[in-house]
């Protein structure tokens, strides 16, 4: 089982959110829980190549 943190906030009755690894990929739902099935909708499109050219985030350390 995999765990995504996830960024998300309520925007005139809707949810909004996007997975912090995929931050260009905003995706919303009618409630908190259809957010979240579609976060892992789109979670599946991005990791299986579905989505061409995804943009990923990392942290680098620098002395």
């Amino acid at each position: 089982m995999t765990s995504l943190r996830y960024v998300y906030w309520q925007d005139e009755g809707m949810w909004l959110g996007y997975l912090e690894e995929y931050p260009d990929y905003i995706t919303q739902g009618a409630s908190l829980e259809e957010l979240q099935e579609n976060l892992k909708d789109i979670y599946q499109d991005l990791v299986s190549g579905k989505i061409p050219a995804v943009r990923h985030t990392a942290e680098l350390t620098v002395a």
